[in-house]
């Protein structure tokens, strides 16, 4: 079926065989074949008394309802009404690139007479709904955006509008994809003053806000080390991203990912990482992992993440004084993906190897580790993971042989004292 420019596939099982058409009221023969009921009762009406598919001969040509296919079309047809609606809208809505030069040009001269966005936000509106349409129609407006300082407005309608969340989840998502995309959102994402509404939103923010906002966060602590060390003297900080991978009734998991991505990009400062510790991600970010399904990608972030906290001492203090998170992170050896074995396998390696660590060892005996250790010599990984490994299983094994010595020299002087 064709819409204009929306082309829609039809399930073949909607199909009336006898009409072609999408059934309004389906109904089974007794062969178990289904028809449209007007035309299976023309068929019969017109003196036929066999299937017409299958071409057996009725033995009773009552029409019994398919309810339940009937509700599969309902739903399939309420949905293609949805995306045609959509398709009609967007074409109405839609703009051309003119269009958005000009809207752009206005936004700019209305902006120094009037500096509230009220006065214009349906521009402001159109631009987003635009950007979004396409990389290509993104791409056109951060080239725009950089020869008329239109990113530069944005972020000052953010620094003036700090506490107005209304304001700023309607700029955010514009404003993040600009400062992907513009050659200057190095010097913009340097304005110290636009700190305080990104803390805000994370703060007070609604979930599609907070999504936004560190999303934009990541890309400046990532790609601006200024704006990284800056940033990261906040101590408000690290708590509020902490606090989304709190699992509970609130708990997001795309919110949770990009707030790791976050943390990650900041813990790469050294300095950063007592920051984590103080702020609680140990606890907070071992329980999401022991008790929560977090899914591949956000897995191994998590895993990347408490490896960089390991490496401090405060660090290794919370994980191995955390055996819940200590025998998770075993248990994510060999089961999620290559990369998340490697940040595991770092990080038992550090805690048991490098600093002996009697809690972290027996949290990993507990868990089985010494098994997985085994499998993962068998396996096809990479040296520098079989090389961890190998040592891991020298330390069980000079473990074992320790308290198989003193069991032994127990049962010799047991034995003694024992009557027989």
């Amino acid at each position: 079926m064709r819409k204009d420019d929306l082309y829609i596939t039809v399930p073949s099982f909607f199909r009336c065989p006898i009409s072609l058409d999408v059934m309004k009221s389906p109904v089974s023969l007794c062969t178990g074949v289904t028809y449209d009921r007007s035309s299976i009762q023309r068929w019969l009406d017109s003196g036929n008394n066999t299937c017409p598919a299958t071409m057996q001969v009725l033995q009773t040509k009552d029409l019994v309802p398919n309810h339940t296919l009937q509700r599969l079309i309902r739903i399939w047809s309420d949905s293609v009404r949805t995306q045609i609606s959509a398709a009609e809208s967007n074409r109405v809505n839609s703009i051309s690139r003119d269009q958005v030069l000009e809207l752009i040009k206005q936004f700019v001269s209305d902006f120094r007479i009037h500096t509230e966005l009220e006065a214009n936000s349906d521009r402001l509106s159109k631009l987003l709904a635009f950007s979004e349409e396409s990389p290509e129609n993104l791409r056109f407006v951060a080239s725009i955006a950089v020869e008329s300082d239109f990113l530069a407005i944005l972020t000052s309608f953010l620094v003036h509008n700090p506490k107005n969340l209304k304001v700023v989840e309607k700029i955010v998502p514009l404003w993040k994809m600009l400062l992907e995309r513009s050659s200057s959102a190095s010097k913009i994402a340097k304005a110290s003053d636009v700190y305080p509404t990104i803390i805000n939103s994370l703060k007070n923010g609604s979930s599609k806000l907070r999504i936004e906002m560190t999303k934009a966060l990541e890309f400046i602590t990532s790609t601006d080390s200024e704006a990284k060390s800056s940033l990261s003297e906040n101590s408000d900080l690290y708590s509020v991203l902490v606090s989304f991978s709190t699992i509970n009734s609130n708990w997001n998991p795309e919110l949770m990912e990009s707030s790791i991505s976050c943390l990650i990009s900041l813990a790469m400062l050294r300095r950063n990482r007592v920051k984590l510790v103080k702020a609680g991600a140990v606890k907070t970010i071992g329980k999401a992992l022991s008790t929560a399904e977090l899914g591949t990608g956000l897995t191994d972030k998590v895993l990347r993440l408490l490896e960089l906290i390991s490496t401090c001492k405060e660090g290794r203090v919370e994980l191995c004084n955390d055996g819940d998170c200590v025998q998770a992170i075993v248990k994510k050896v060999l089961k999620v993906s290559n990369e998340a074995t490697e940040h595991a396998v770092t990080i038992l390696w550090s805690l048991c190897c490098l600093f002996r660590d009697h809690k972290a060892q027996e949290s990993v005996a507990k868990s089985n580790g010494m098994a997985k250790i085994l499998l993962l010599l068998q396996s096809n990984c990479p040296p520098a993971v079989r090389q961890m490994a190998a040592d891991l299983l020298k330390v069980f094994r000079v473990n074992l042989k320790a308290a198989s010595c003193l069991s032994t020299s127990y049962d010799t002087k047991t034995t003694h004292i024992m009557p027989f």
